[in-house]
Protein backbone atom coordinates (compact mmCIF):
# COMPACT_ATOMS: atom_id res chain seq x y z
CA UNK A 1 0.00 0.00 0.00
CA UNK A 2 1.30 3.21 -0.77
CA UNK A 3 2.08 6.41 1.87
CA UNK A 4 1.71 9.94 1.24
CA UNK A 5 5.20 9.92 1.47
CA UNK A 6 5.47 7.52 -1.70
CA UNK A 7 3.22 9.44 -3.59
CA UNK A 8 5.01 12.84 -2.55
CA UNK A 9 8.04 11.68 -4.22
CA UNK A 10 9.20 12.36 -7.62
CA UNK A 11 6.98 11.63 -10.72
CA UNK A 12 7.19 8.43 -11.50
CA UNK A 13 8.65 7.66 -15.50
CA UNK A 14 7.49 4.26 -16.75
CA UNK A 15 9.89 1.03 -16.48
CA UNK A 16 11.31 0.52 -19.98
CA UNK A 17 10.44 -2.83 -21.10
CA UNK A 18 13.39 -5.24 -21.32
CA UNK A 19 12.43 -6.79 -24.12
CA UNK A 20 12.25 -5.38 -27.92
CA UNK A 21 9.51 -4.88 -28.81
CA UNK A 22 8.25 -7.56 -31.03
CA UNK A 23 10.53 -9.62 -29.80
CA UNK A 24 8.36 -11.30 -27.26
CA UNK A 25 4.19 -9.98 -26.56
CA UNK A 26 4.47 -7.20 -23.91
CA UNK A 27 5.12 -7.71 -20.41
CA UNK A 28 2.77 -7.67 -17.32
CA UNK A 29 4.18 -6.12 -14.53
CA UNK A 30 3.87 -7.51 -11.25
CA UNK A 31 2.50 -4.30 -9.72
CA UNK A 32 -0.50 -4.46 -12.15
CA UNK A 33 -1.40 -7.79 -11.66
CA UNK A 34 -1.02 -7.90 -8.14
CA UNK A 35 -2.73 -4.14 -7.53
CA UNK A 36 -1.51 -4.18 -3.79
CA UNK A 37 -2.07 -7.76 -2.73
CA UNK A 38 0.39 -10.27 -2.35
CA UNK A 39 -1.83 -13.28 -3.88
CA UNK A 40 -3.43 -14.18 -7.28
CA UNK A 41 -5.41 -17.33 -8.23
CA UNK A 42 -5.01 -18.24 -11.78
CA UNK A 43 -6.93 -20.65 -13.33
CA UNK A 44 -4.82 -22.82 -15.90
CA UNK A 45 -6.01 -25.58 -17.92
CA UNK A 46 -8.81 -26.83 -15.02
CA UNK A 47 -6.11 -26.19 -12.63
CA UNK A 48 -5.99 -23.38 -10.06
CA UNK A 49 -2.74 -21.92 -9.01
CA UNK A 50 -1.63 -19.68 -6.35
CA UNK A 51 1.04 -16.95 -7.28
CA UNK A 52 1.84 -14.98 -4.17
CA UNK A 53 4.99 -12.62 -3.65
CA UNK A 54 7.56 -13.00 -0.42
CA UNK A 55 8.75 -10.33 1.71
CA UNK A 56 12.13 -10.32 -0.26
CA UNK A 57 10.16 -9.94 -3.39
CA UNK A 58 10.21 -13.29 -5.07
CA UNK A 59 7.47 -15.06 -6.55
CA UNK A 60 6.07 -18.52 -5.75
CA UNK A 61 3.82 -20.14 -7.82
CA UNK A 62 1.94 -23.34 -5.96
CA UNK A 63 -0.68 -25.51 -6.92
Amino acid sequence: MKTPDDMAAAPHAPEAPRVQVGQLETPIRSKDLFDDRNCVFIEHEGMIYALRTTRAGKLILTK
